[in-house]
């Protein structure tokens, strides 16, 4: 059993996690805040996702979940920008951290943010609460994970009817081989070694595939770009890398 902060009892489903993977993110955990650290390209992308984001829908009052939310620079982001965000992992470390670091910056503001962080997966939070969201975000998690399609249910049935669903992966590329596996992790070495591994990528036919086979509509894909030297990110038309999706549940 789970208990999240409305104090409900939630059946733990078998997760849709290798623990590996998540023993991998857990290592990093105590150094996730640090923009020069392992997780410096999570604080250089940020920026931009949150604007993709905010830029598709209104999060001022709108309830918004975050799944496999880390150590919370999206979700802070979010709750910055005004909605009401329910963040879960499944990585113990990181769901500590992401509390510590809410109640560090929470000590700073006039107006708490209102962040409720579960050690939590994607299966439990859409059974427990079902068409409950007005926007989704998942990012960087849909490579991880061992049923891509699970997954993308699980995000479908969290949305409300006419609500926004938000993902960003990486393109099945020999550029992204080049990029966010040798690049990154072998010559940079802004990542650690192991952190992707090629053979899950999604190319974006693949991810539309799976939204259409839940019953949501693709708006669009944008590519993102990114140069680690000067640490700017911007969106860009080519997808062959890292690439963002906005569908919508339709309104029933």
């Amino acid at each position: 059993m789970e208990r999240h902060a409305g104090g409900n009892e939630v059946n733990i489903a078998a997760p849709n996690a290798d623990p590996e993977e998540l023993a991998r993110f857990g290592k990093l955990a105590s150094r996730w805040w640090d923009p020069d650290g392992e997780s410096r390209p999570l604080h250089d992308l940020n920026p931009v996702r949150l604007a993709f984001v905010a830029g598709r829908v209104a999060l001022r009052g709108a309830r918004v979940a975050d799944v496999g939310c880390g150590g919370g620079l999206l979700s802070e982001s979010l709750a910055k920008a005004g909605a009401d965000v329910t963040a879960i992992d499944l990585a113990p470390e990181v769901i500590e951290v992401a509390k510590l670091h809410l109640h560090e910056t929470n000590a700073t503001l006039a107006a708490p943010l209102a962040i409720d962080y579960r050690l939590c997966s994607s299966r439990d939070l859409a059974v427990a609460e079902p068409a409950a969201f007005g926007a989704v975000c998942c990012m960087e998690l849909i490579e991880h994970v061992p049923d891509p399609a699970a997954l993308v249910a699980d995000l479908a049935a969290l949305l409300k009817p006419g609500g926004k669903l938000f993902l960003s992966t990486l393109n099945r590329t020999p550029a992204s081989f080049a990029t966010a596996i040798v690049g990154a992790e072998y010559i940079a070495r802004l990542l650690p070694r192991g952190t992707h591994d090629y053979r899950q990528f999604i190319k974006p036919s693949e991810l539309a595939a799976l939204l259409r086979r839940t019953g949501l509509v693709l708006d669009e894909i944008s590519g993102i770009a990114y140069n680690p030297l000067n640490r700017k990110a911007w969106l860009t038309p080519h997808t062959a890398v890292n690439y963002l999706v906005a569908a919508t549940k339709p309104a029933v």
